[in-house]
């Protein structure tokens, strides 16, 4: 998603001359999704309270591609219970993923900065998908009955996202702003860093950055 934040990861890595794509599109191949794939997305959407037939997207969004790698970032209102609970999917024990226990750390602690941006019927609610698959959203901010059916369907998309950035052979990292890098003697949040970083920052992230994919 173009921000602030990807912007200027933007202009780092041209900073940095490192070869990369913007905003890369990724078409499906449906049939590249075998048996097995299909039961993955099967339990998560069912663990979800999915209901009827698993709904399957066709085009994958990116915000950077480097060579085989693809990168997201990851906004606040992706780190939440929903999420959670499809990182418990099998899908995640068996297949090895470099983000998988960071973002399932963060899911965990940083859902009420979730709520702060999620409150909003648009994306509670989600798009008339979100009603047809998780059943009509409850109360903004009420988790007693069914929930953010926006959300559920933002947590399902993002384990559909992992599943088929595999399959179609890509190795994909996702960043969150919660990350922190060392600077000038104390840890600061990525999302901080990113706002106006200074020259010697801007060598730091790029290096950061660069290491994620030699890691």
């Amino acid at each position: 998603m173009d921000n602030l934040i990807t912007r200027q990861l933007e202009l780092i890595l041209r900073e940095g001359e490192v070869d990369f794509e913007r905003d890369f599109e990724l078409e499906v191949v449906p049939k590249y999704l075998d048996k097995k794939g299909h039961d993955w997305l099967s339990e998560i959407y069912g663990d979800l309270g999915g209901i009827g037939q698993i709904p399957l997207l066709k085009k994958l969004k990116f915000d950077f591609k480097l060579g085989r790698h693809l990168v997201l970032y990851d906004e606040e209102i992706h780190f939440n219970r929903y999420r959670l609970i499809s990182y418990r999917s099998d899908f995640y024990s068996e297949m090895n993923f470099p983000f998988t226990e960071t973002q399932k750390r963060l899911c965990r602690t940083y859902e009420r900065d979730c709520l702060k941006v999620g409150l909003q019927q648009r994306v509670w609610n989600g798009p008339p998908l979100a009603r047809h698959s998780f059943g009509e959203a409850g109360e903004p901010g009420d988790f007693s009955g069914n929930g953010a059916s926006g959300w559920k369907l933002i947590a399902y998309n993002d384990a559909q996202v992992d599943l088929q950035t595999r399959i179609h052979g890509y190795k994909l990292f996702r960043i969150a702003p919660y990350e922190t890098l060392m600077t000038g003697g104390s840890l600061k949040r990525l999302d901080q860093l990113l706002i106006n970083p200074k020259e010697e920052q801007r060598t730091m992230l790029l290096n950061w950055f660069i290491r994620k994919f030699n890691g």
